[in-house]
C-alpha cells in the first residue's frame, strides 16, 4: 500500500496538468465566442481534436486511474474535500474511458466549429444549415450515453445526472408536474389580466453606448471586481471563469429593448459572483467552480429575479438610470418601471421571458430533449414540434426559426441536459430566498446601491463550498431544509398575486 502523502501528491501532479488543459480551453472557447475571426474554425477544430486527444491519455492513463482508485478504496483517511473530490473524479474519469479516443475527441472537435454554425444559421434564419451538425452532435451524444449508461441510469438519465447530479427523468417529471399542477393554472390567470401603466417609454430606442454605461454601473453595484474578471459582447450572454482571479461575462445590447441588456447583465454577475466568492483554498483543486448547473442558475436567477426585479433594488437605482437616459426615461415613475419588468405575458424569446412564464419555456425544451433521445423525434423534424408546443403551451405563432428552435446556443454547444436546471435553478433560489430574508433586512441591504451584504450572506452560505459538495447538501445547510419545490410556487404566486393586484 502507497504512503498516502505520497498518493496524494502524485494525484496533485495529474491535477495540474488537467487543470492546464482546462485553462487551455477556457482561453479558447471564450475567444470563439467572443472575438474570433470567422474563418479561423476550420483550423481551429484541428488543434482542438490534437488537445482533446491529449487531455483524454492523461485521463485514461493507467498511472493517474491506478492512483485514484487506490485513494477510492481509502477514501475515509480523506480529508471531506478530498474525499468528495475523489468520488467524482472516479465517476467522471470512468465516464471518459468508456468513450473511445476517437468519438471523445471528435466530439470535442465538432463542438469546436458547430456554435460559429449555429451563430450564422440563426442570424439567417436557416435551420437547414445547422441541422447536419446537430444530427451528428446527437448521434455522438446517443453513442457515449450507451457506453455510459448503469443500472441506475439509462438513456438521457445518464445526460442529466452529468447537469446536476442524482436527477432523473422520474424526478424531474415530478418537479415539472407539480408546477403544471399548481402554477400553470396561476400563470393563465395572470397573463389573461392586463396590467394598467403606461410602457410607452419601452418603444423608444435606447443607444448602445448609455446601455453600456448603465451595465457598468451595475457592474459596480453588485461589486464585480475588475481586476479580476472583464466583460464582452456575445450573440447569447453567458459566464465563464477560471478560480476566482479570471471570471468573465457578456452582454448584448438591443436599442429597441433596453431591459434586456439590463437584466442579462445582472444574470451574468449573478454567475460571475457564486464564481468569485468560492473559498480561494479551492484554486488548487477539482472542487472550485459551481457546485451544480442548477445551483449556479439558482444564483443567477436569484439576482436577476428575486433581487434585480425588486422595488428594494430599484428604489435608490432608478434614479441613475433615468440620469443617463434622460430623454427616454424623463417623465417615467418607478410604479411604471417596476410593473414594465415584471409585466407577465406569453411570448417566443426564453431569455426574455418574464419570470412567471420562463418554467413553461424550459418544460418545452426538457419534453424535446426527452423524446430525441427516447428516438421519438429526429432533428428534421425539431421546427415543427417547437412551433407546435409554442402554439399548444403559450398559445402563439412562431414567425421563423431564428426567435424558434434556433434561439438557444445550448445544443450547438452539445449541451442537452442542461435546460432542466434553469427551473430547478429557480426553484432552488426561492428556497434560499426564504432563509436569507430571516437574517438580512433586504431593503436596508439595497439602499447604498450595494448587493454586497447580500453577496457575503451568499458566499458564507452558498459559494464558499463551490464544488466541494452535492447541491442537494449546499441547500441544506443553507435553508436547513431538503429541497421544497413548494417554495418556488409560494415566492411566485405571493408576487404576482401582489403585482396584479389578484
Amino acid at each position: 500500500m502507497t504512503d498516502l502523502n505520497i498518493l496524494k501528491k502524485q494525484y496533485q501532479g495529474f491535477v495540474e496538468k488537467i487543470k492546464a488543459y482546462n485553462f487551455v480551453f477556457y482561453i479558447i472557447e471564450w475567444d470563439s465566442q467572443t472575438e474570433a475571426p470567422d474563418d479561423c474554425f476550420e483550423e481551429r477544430a484541428k488543434q482542438m481534436k490534437v488537445l482533446a486527444e491529449e487531455q483524454y491519455k492523461i485521463m485514461a492513463s493507467k498511472e493517474l486511474i491506478a492512483i485514484v482508485d487506490e485513494l477510492y478504496s481509502r477514501q475515509n483517511e480523506l480529508d471531506d474535500i478530498l474525499k468528495h473530490e475523489i468520488i467524482e473524479f472516479k465517476k467522471a474519469n470512468d465516464r471518459v474511458i468508456k468513450i473511445p479516443m476517437e468519438e471523445y475527441s471528435e466530439l470535442n472537435s465538432l463542438l469546436a466549429v458547430t456554435e460559429n454554425i449555429w451563430a450564422k444559421a440563426k442570424d439567417n434564419n436557416d435551420f437547414a444549415s445547422f441541422a447536419p451538425y446537430l444530427k451528428r452532435i446527437v448521434e455522438l451524444l446517443k453513442k457515449q450515453v450507451k457506453y455510459l449508461e448503469t443500472d441506475e441510469l439509462k438513456g438521457y438519465d445518464v445526460l442529466l445526472d452529468q447537469y446536476e447530479p442524482g436527477m432523473t427523468i422520474k424526478k424531474y417529471d415530478e418537479f415539472f408536474d407539480l408546477l403544471k399542477t399548481e402554477l400553470i393554472p396561476f400563470v393563465k390567470k395572470v397573463t389573461s389580466t392586463k396590467l394598467e401603466f403606461d410602457d410607452s417609454f419601452s418603444k423608444l430606442i435606447y443607444p448602445k453606448n448609455l446601455q453600456k454605461e448603465f451595465t457598468n454601473y451595475l457592474e459596480n453595484v453588485m461589486n464585480f471586481d475588475h481586476n479580476k474578471g472583464l466583460s464582452k459582447e456575445s450573440a447569447h450572454p453567458f459566464t465563464s471563469g477560471f478560480g476566482t482571479h479570471d471570471v468573465r461575462y457578456t452582454n448584448h445590447f438591443y436599442e429597441d429593448n433596453f431591459i434586456s441588456s439590463i437584466f442579462s447583465a445582472i444574470h451574468e454577475l449573478g454567475h460571475a459572483t457564486y464564481e468569485s466568492q468560492v473559498d480561494p483554498l479551492l484554486e488548487d483543486t477539482l472542487s472550485g467552480g459551481g457546485a451544480s448547473m442548477a445551483m449556479h442558475e439558482s444564483q443567477s436567477r436569484f439576482y436577476e429575479n428575486i433581487i434585480g426585479r425588486s422595488y428594494e433594488f430599484w428604489k435608490p437605482n432608478f434614479p441613475v438610470l433615468k440620469k443617463i437616459f434622460k430623454k427616454q426615461l424623463k417623465n417615467v415613475s418607478l410604479d411604471d418601471f417596476i410593473k414594465l419588468i415584471n409585466r407577465s405575458e406569453n411570448s417566443l424569446i426564453r431569455t426574455e421571458a418574464d419570470e412567471l412564464t420562463y418554467p413553461i419555456h424550459i418544460m418545452i425544451r426538457y419534453e424535446i430533449e426527452k423524446d430525441l433521445f427516447n428516438d421519438k423525434i429526429q432533428v428534421e423534424d425539431l421546427p415543427k414540434i417547437w412551433n407546435k408546443m409554442i402554439k399548444d403551451n403559450l398559445g402563439i405563432d412562431c414567425p421563423n426559426d431564428t426567435m424558434g428552435v434556433l434561439q438557444d446556443v445550448h445544443w450547438a454547444g452539445g449541451s442537452f441536459g442542461y435546460f432542466p436546471t434553469y427551473a430547478l435553478g429557480s426553484a432552488y433560489a426561492s428556497q434560499i430566498y426564504y432563509s436569507l430574508i430571516k437574517d438580512v433586512n433586504v431593503q436596508k441591504a439595497l439602499k447604498n446601491k450595494s448587493t454586497k451584504e447580500i453577496n457575503e450572506w451568499l458566499k458564507e452560505h452558498i459559494h464558499k463550498y463551490g464544488s466541494s459538495k452535492y447541491p442537494q447538501e449546499i441547500l441544506k445547510l443553507a435553508t436547513n431544509e431538503e429541497f421544497n419545490p413548494h417554495y418556488y410556487i409560494k415566492y411566485l404566486k405571493e408576487k404576482y398575486s401582489k403585482i396584479y393586484n389578484l
